[in-house]
């Protein structure tokens, strides 16, 4: 069985080719179709800044280790500071970037992440705590509005 197709006539072979074309024009001209709204993009991360500081300047340099730990999870992360004479403390993000040079991480290397639950964290100093606290991570989440022109 044969199947045939009606050949386009001349007139709808123009019509077609002349929007085709303009087409083809616009885009190159960098004539876009009017956005009709926006849309935006959007994100939210949440960091825990932890802290300590030798109030006094007594010890002069020293190491801090910082340990967080997920209840969830039960992993530890370490982030290991040094701080200089002239420095009697240090303030750091958790969780940082696995960019940055300085991130917290656990003994096999996985970075953390800002996972959603408890934690509790302290800071080691001549491998003593000398501070610690506990914080949640909330679940977080983005709202977008579309805005009609």
């Amino acid at each position: 069985m044969t199947t045939s197709v009606p050949a386009l006539s001349s007139a709808a072979r123009a019509s077609f080719g002349g929007r085709a074309l303009a087409a083809l024009v616009a885009l190159l001209l960098g004539a876009a179709p009017a956005a009709r709204a926006q849309t935006w993009m959007v994100s939210t991360t949440a960091h825990i800044k932890l802290g300590i500081l030798d109030k006094y300047g007594q010890l002069g340099p020293y190491t801090a280790t910082f340990v967080v730990h997920s209840e969830k999870t039960g992993k530890d992360y370490f982030l290991v500071k040094q701080l200089a004479n002239n420095q009697t403390g240090v303030d750091v993000l958790f969780p940082t970037d696995p960019s940055d040079p300085d991130y917290f991480k656990t003994e096999g290397g996985e970075a953390a992440v800002a996972a959603p639950g408890r934690y509790t964290w302290e800071c080691r100093v001549k491998g003593v705590k000398a501070v610690g606290g506990r914080f949640v991570f909330p679940e977080v989440g983005n709202d977008v509005t579309v805005i009609n022109k």
